[in-house]
C-alpha cells in the first residue's frame, strides 16, 4: 500500500471507525447504568475495545505503507497482516468471552436474578445495530478499493459487533417479555458467530504472510494478458504470491529463439510492462525469456 490515495482512504475510514466507537462506548455504558442493562454495559465495553481495533488498524496501515529501504528492500507490506493477525485475536477473544459468560450464567443461574433492563436499552441497541452495519458495509468498501487485508479485517470486527449488539437486543427483549435465560442463550449463539469471524481473519492474514498465491482469477487473467503481448510464443511459467495488499509476480515466456537480444528484451518489457497497467496490486514483475523449442 505505498500509493498515497490509498493510504488517506485507510486513514480516514479508520479514524471515522473510531470516533463512532467512542460515541457508541460512552452512550451504551450511560444507558445501560440508567436503564439497569448489563448485556448493554457488556456492549459498551466491547465498542470500547474496537477503538483500540481501530488504532492498530491506523499502525497497521501506516508501517505497512513505508517505503522500502536498505534493511527492508520489499518493503513493509507484510506488515498489514501482522495488523489483521492481532486484530483477528481482539474478535476471537470478544467471541470467547461471550460464549463463557453466557454459559456460566445458565450454570450457575444467576440470570434468573437479573433486574429487568428499561426499553431505552433496546432503542439504543437497535440504532446501534444500524450503525455498526453501516460500519461493516463502507469499511468493507474501502477494503475493497485499496485492496487492505487489516481495513477488510476491521470491517468484519464491525459484522461481528453487528452479531453480538443482535445478541444483546435478544436478550433484552426476552428479559422484558419474562425470559431472563434468553439473554444467555443468545450470548453463546452470538459468540459462535464472532469465533467464525475472528478465525476467517486470522487465515486470511496467515495466508498473506506465508507467500500463498493470488486469487485463481487474476492468474487466469494474467495468463491472457502475456499471452496477448506480440513476440510471446508460449507462457512456460507463471508463479504468484501475495505480499500484504500487495503482488509479486515471476514469468517465464518463450520468443523466438533466433532473435537478438535487444528485441527478445523489448518483448520482455512490453510484458511487465503489461502486467503492471492491467494490475496496480503488483508491485513487482519479474520477466524471463526463453529461445523457443519450435
Amino acid at each position: 500500500m505505498e500509493h498515497q490515495p490509498d493510504k488517506k482512504i485507510a486513514m480516514y475510514i479508520s479514524r471515522g471507525n473510531i470516533v463512532l466507537n467512542v460515541l457508541l462506548a460512552v452512550s451504551k455504558l450511560i444507558v445501560g447504568a440508567v436503564a439497569n442493562s448489563s448485556a448493554m454495559i457488556n456492549d459498551g465495553i466491547n465498542n470500547a475495545s474496537d477503538v483500540v481495533s481501530s488504532i492498530i488498524v491506523i499502525i497497521g496501515i501506516s508501517a505497512a505503507s513505508k517505503a522500502s529501504d536498505k534493511n527492508h528492500q520489499y518493503g513493509h507490506e507484510r506488515l498489514e497482516c501482522v495488523a489483521a493477525i492481532l486484530l483477528s485475536g481482539m474478535v476471537m477473544a470478544v467471541g470467547f468471552g461471550l460464549g463463557v459468560d453466557g454459559i456460566q450464567k445458565i450454570i450457575r443461574g444467576t440470570y434468573k436474578s437479573q433486574p429487568t433492563p428499561g426499553t431505552m436499552a433496546l432503542v439504543v441497541a437497535m440504532i446501534s445495530i444500524v450503525v455498526k452495519e453501516i460500519m461493516f458495509l463502507y469499511t468493507r468498501w474501502g477494503a475493497k478499493k485499496v485492496n487492505s487485508s487489516v481495513l477488510m479485517a476491521s470491517a468484519w470486527d464491525s459484522q461481528s459487533d453487528v452479531l453480538a449488539t443482535t445478541g444483546g437486543l435478544i436478550g433484552i427483549a426476552g428479559s422484558i417479555l419474562g425470559f431472563p435465560i434468553a439473554d444467555s442463550l443468545a450470548a453463546i449463539l452470538i459468540a459462535g458467530f464472532i469465533l467464525k469471524v475472528g478465525i476467517q481473519i486470522f487465515l486470511d492474514g496467515m495466508n498473506k504472510m506465508v507467500d500463498h498465491a493470488c486469487p485463481q482469477e487474476m492468474v487466469d487473467t494474467i495468463k491472457k494478458v502475456v499471452l496477448d503481448q506480440e513476440g510471446v510464443l508460449s507462457l512456460d511459467v507463471l508463479n504468484t504470491r501475495e505480499f500484504g495488499s500487495r503482488a509479486y509476480v515471476d514469468i517465464e515466456i518463450s520468443a523466438d529463439g533466433y532473435l537478438r537480444l535487444i528485441e527478445a528484451h523489448a518483448i520482455a518489457e512490453k510484458v511487465h510492462h503489461a502486467i503492471e497497467r492491467n494490475f496496480p496490486e503488483v508491485k513487482h514483475c519479474m520477466v524471463h525469456v526463453n529461445p523457443s523449442k519450435q
